[in-house]
This record gives C-alpha cells, structure tokens and sequence, in this order.
C-alpha cells in the first residue's frame, strides 16, 4: 500500500481569491523535496495539481497527495443526500452543484438549500454572510442535526473540527464543499490512476489522502506563515516514514466516513 516516491500536501481553503501576495488562509502546497507553493485561488490550485499529477505519470513515479479536509460525512449523509452510502457519489454530487469563481462561490446558499431538505434546522450551520441564508442558521441557537455530529475518527482526534460547521476560524465546512468538487474532477480527469484512501486499494499510482496538520504540529516559527509551514512538514514527516510504518498507518476501514491518515497512533502518542 506504500512504496510512494513522492509525498505533496495541501492546505485548502474554502474562501475566495486572496491576491498576488503569499498569506495566510489561503491555498499552500508542498512536496517534501521542495518549497511551499502559494497557490492564490482553485483555479489555479486544480490546474498545479493536474500538471503534478500529470508530471508523475510520465516519470512512471508513485504519489501520495494530502489535503487537509474531510473526504466523508458522519455515516448516513451520503445515503440520505444521494441515495446510496458512497462517498465517491458525493464527492461527484457536489462537484455538480457547487459553482464558483475565483471572486464568489454558491457553498453558504448550497448548505441551506441541503439543510431545507431535511427541515431546515441542519445539518449545516454558521452562515458567514451579511445577508441571510435560507435555511442556514447562523448560530447553534435553534439549531439540529439529523446526522451524527462526528466522524468516527474525530471521536478520536480531540480538537478537530466537524463537517457540519461551514464558517468561523478553524472551521472545515467550507473547505469540504469547495474542495471535493477539485477532487472528482481530478479523479475524472486521470481515470484509472487515482486511489481514494481508505475508501479504494491504493494500487494506482496516484493516492488522494486525507490529512489534519494540527494534529502533529504545534505553533508555527514566528515570522513564517503557518499554512505553509505546515504543508512542509507533514510532507517530510510523511516522507521520512519507513514503509512498514506508513502501511500501518493507512491500514485503515472507512469506507464511508474517511480517515485522517496517523490517526489514532498520533492522538495515543499525545495522550501519553
């Protein structure tokens, strides 16, 4: 399941354009031989991957790829939202519904038009916008879920963020519903060669990994931007594992929900 010549991770960002300059709660890539990458919106972040993941198919290389966003739900949403318990099914579902540009996006609209599907009051919540959100609570006030609030293995990764929440500092919602659309169309676009972990055998070439780098990490060194600090040492910390230990790490049944790759030694080894 390892044997990977190359480890890349992302920080992703569900927000808008963030200009010319490198900052902070923007899109950051990092290979573990390299640099950060800034990466200013999706636009430009789906044309880097696709250029990367083109580039190690025609080296004849093996890629592990991280982002640092939940690939499922709380099992019973997908089934709910597409009819049938596949989280590929989602991610192609969003993908269909989601638009954007590098300027706008529809995902707080999108939360509330899913939410009046199951009454109005939830999943999602926290609507970050001036103007209303049909269906979109902006506080948990009146607010209820009709899902489990957690992945299984956020029971485990104290601290972690739930899919539920689309906005506010920390939060992962928003990034889930303008980043798996990036990875169906990814997965589309090099059909055959991409694993999903641990929902497909990682017996492709390219493996799509899920990844949370505060789990690891602590506070950044002053003066660098953490996002991109963070990239950079989870791609080496990746890289720098010996096979047998990244093979036990990915050995891992999710098929629904997803899985943060190092959970649960590394919660056991903070614990302790």
């Amino acid at each position: 399941m390892s044997g990977f010549d190359r480890f890349v991770m992302v920080d992703w960002s569900g927000g808008n354009d963030t200009g010319p300059r490198p900052r902070k709660d923007a899109i950051w890539a990092c290979a573990a031989d390299g640099e950060p990458v800034y990466l200013r919106n999706r636009v430009k972040a789906e044309a880097w991957l696709a250029e990367l993941i083109d580039a190690t198919l025609v080296a004849g290389d093996r890629l592990c790829l991280g982002f640092d966003f939940p690939f499922g739900y709380p099992v019973g949403f997908a089934d709910a939202l597409v009819g049938r318990p596949d989280p590929l099914k989602l991610w192609d579902w969003f993908e269909a519904h989601i638009e954007e540009s590098p300027k706008a996006n529809n995902r707080f609209d999108l939360a509330g038009r899913i939410n009046r599907r199951f009454g109005g009051r939830g999943p999602f919540w926290m609507n970050a916008m001036r103007r209303d959100v049909e269906g979109l609570p902006r506080t948990k006030a009146d607010y209820a879920n009709p899902f489990p609030d957690r992945r299984a293995v956020e029971l485990l990764a104290k601290g972690s963020f739930t899919c539920w929440q689309m906005g506010g500092a920390g939060a992962v919602g928003g990034q889930v519903f303008m980043g798996l659309p990036v990875l169906a169309r990814l997965r589309r676009r090099f059909q055959g060669h991409v694993s999903v972990w641990p929902f497909e055998p990682l017996d492709r070439p390219i493996a799509l990994v899920e990844i949370w780098p505060s789990l690891t990490l602590g506070a950044a060194p002053e003066g660098i931007i953490k996002d991109a600090w963070q990239v950079r040492e989870v791609a080496r910390g990746l890289a720098d594992l010996s096979p047998d230990a990244l093979s036990r790490a990915l050995d891992v049944k999710a098929p629904e929900e997803g899985w943060i790759l190092g959970v649960p030694a590394i919660c056991e080894r903070k614990a302790s």
